[in-house]
């Protein structure tokens, strides 16, 4: 039997509970287990059981996106620059990463998911919901045939966890990847939370691994000695909301293990955005205009290959002290246009940047996101010429790549 196998506190009465006649929601939520780093071991078997980090050079301001349990256990994390994950392993093997090999393993499993039920929610590339409720099976034995197959067919360990709600499904997920007894492999964690313990199974678990508490909510709550989801479940909700306002609301139902969203299999995209880390920082006003372009023209390209137009354009830059600030202006239609976008985040850069001030990193992003809505006037004749040339023009880059045609 894989890892972590752990009911709590027990299932034998589980397909015996009833809310108003109806049989209780069933979700199951499954994480891949270092998934990148999953996936290059399969690609280089060399690599199992060895300190390795999936992510950018050290001398190049690279930062960690995945990293093996090997890695894991010398206190290396995901997001840590590359240049301290390096000191505290010297001999960590450093992978590039390679994205399109991952996504593509991502459909493998998500076409996996999708062979059980529609009910498929994929909030990440490595993680989703799966709404198993009318499927006519014993659940957690279906959850683990599954966790065996995407393992035994695709060599990709993962955790799973199983409960009557979203909330406490995905933290289940978590507290079996915590509960793991291995140090160098992945944990294969599996928690099933019977529908009526959802608030006892929480109860003892550290208040920060609630969703919506993050560094600061939970600094405070630790001044007034909640420290346990169980403490802020004993808290009256009213005082909850009068320190936290509606986020005390929340805070008090989900410490209860309440949590009333549906699986959703629809993802509405509500922004669309670029960024670019710079090996060195740059304070040549030519080349930081010249990457909002190349961003702005890949922005308004993925807003027309979706049939979509924003009317928020938004600049992210940071200062080479880490100091990172957004500014957004809001259009007076929404567009998909490149030089809208263009001229738009160029406006906001100047408006903030010093004369020279050394940029680390400059993005650009549209929200605001629906239908595009296009009202051809008398005088817009030129405008729609360009939006149809734009169009063929997008679909030759898609066919033979984006160097085939270019503006002159």
């Amino acid at each position: 039997m894989v890892g972590n196998f752990s009911y709590f506190p027990s299932l034998l009465a589980q397909n015996r509970l009833h809310y108003n006649g109806r049989m209780p929601r069933t979700i199951l939520h499954l994480d891949l287990d270092a998934f990148y780093c999953s996936v290059e071991e399969i690609q280089n078997p060399q690599l199992r059981g060895k300190p390795f980090a999936v992510g950018g050079k050290p001398d190049e301001r690279g930062v960690v996106a995945s990293c093996s349990y090997a890695a894991r256990a010398l206190g290396i994390r995901s997001a840590m620059p590359m240049s301290r994950a390096i000191k505290l392993c010297r001999d960590l093997i450093i992978v590039s990463g390679r994205h399109h090999l991952y996504g593509e393993y991502s459909q493998k499993v998500m076409e996996k998911l999708h062979s059980l039920t529609p009910l498929v929610e994929q909030i990440s590339i490595d993680e989703a919901f799966l709404d198993i409720s009318d499927i006519q099976a014993d659940k957690p034995r279906l959850a683990l045939d599954l966790q065996l197959s995407i393992r035994n067919e695709l060599n990709l360990p993962s955790s799973v966890g199983i409960a009557s709600n979203k909330l406490v499904a995905k933290i289940a997920t978590e507290v079996g990847k915590k509960s793991s007894k291995k140090k160098n492999e992945p944990p294969f964690g599996f928690t099933v939370v019977p529908t009526g313990e959802e608030a006892k199974f929480l109860s003892p678990l550290p208040a920060d691994m609630l969703w919506g508490v993050g560094p600061k909510t939970n600094a405070r709550l630790a001044e007034l000695g909640i420290h346990t989801i169980g403490d802020i479940a004993n808290w009256p909700e009213k005082e909850l909301v009068n320190l936290f306002g509606e986020n005390g609301r929340d805070l008090w139902q989900h410490a209860h293990g309440i949590d009333n969203r549906p699986v959703s299999t629809e993802s509405e995209t509500k922004s669309i955005s670029q960024e670019t880390t710079y090996n060195v920082d740059v304070s040549d006003e030519k080349t930081l205009e010249k990457t909002l372009r190349e961003q702005s023209k890949e922005v308004a390209r993925q807003l027309r290959k979706n049939d979509l137009a924003g009317k928020t354009v938004k600049v992210k830059l940071r200062w080479s002290d880490f100091t990172t600030i957004t500014r957004q202006t809001t259009l007076p239609t929404s567009t998909d246009n490149e030089e809208e976008i263009f001229q738009a985040v160029v406006k906001l850069m100047k408006a903030v940047r010093k004369p020279n001030q050394p940029v680390r990193l400059i993005g650009v992003g549209v929200s605001g996101i629906g239908a595009p809505v296009r009202q051809l006037s008398l005088w817009d004749v030129g405008s729609e010429k360009s939006r149809k040339l734009q169009e063929v023009v997008d679909q030759l880059q898609d066919k033979y790549g984006k160097s085939i045609i270019k503006k002159g």
